[in-house]
């Protein structure tokens, strides 16, 4: 069972990087809205990743995760757990450093194939939530 590592949530968090944000539409009623904008605020570049690839929080979207072009360091998951497995499998493709799904998204087996990658892991956990804890 996957546990996460305080250490790594606190160096995503305070390490300025590229977040892929993926279920992030302009829809202001849904979390990711506000966590992308919270990303923001903390420095890091956001990247919206949803099939209707709207400019959220002025950064340009996209429709897939396999369309964004450069390096990302977080693909951050806010998609029901049931379609996770294969956004993690995308992140892992890609190449990114780690994967972040968000809190009521579990997948054990998806968390072990990014482990098993050398992807960082943080699951069934908030950005927003975690760095505010952190007095961020």
């Amino acid at each position: 069972m996957h546990t996460n590592d305080p250490d790594v949530i606190d160096r995503l968090l305070r390490s300025p990087g590229r977040w892929a944000v993926v279920g992030l539409s302009q829809n202001t009623s849904r979390a990711a809205y506000g966590v992308a904008a919270y990303l923001q605020q903390l420095g890091h570049e956001i990247v919206p990743v949803h099939p209707s690839a709207a400019t959220v929080h002025g950064a340009p979207g996209y429709a897939t995760l396999d369309q964004v072009p450069g390096d990302l360091d977080v693909v951050d998951v806010f998609v029901n757990a049931g379609l996770a497995g294969g956004v993690v499998d995308e992140a892992i493709a890609r190449g990114a450093r780690a994967v972040w799904l968000q809190l009521d998204v579990v997948d054990e087996a998806a968390a072990a194939r990014a482990r098993d990658a050398g992807l960082d892991v943080v699951m069934d956990t908030c950005p927003a939530i975690e760095g505010r804890a952190r007095g961020l």
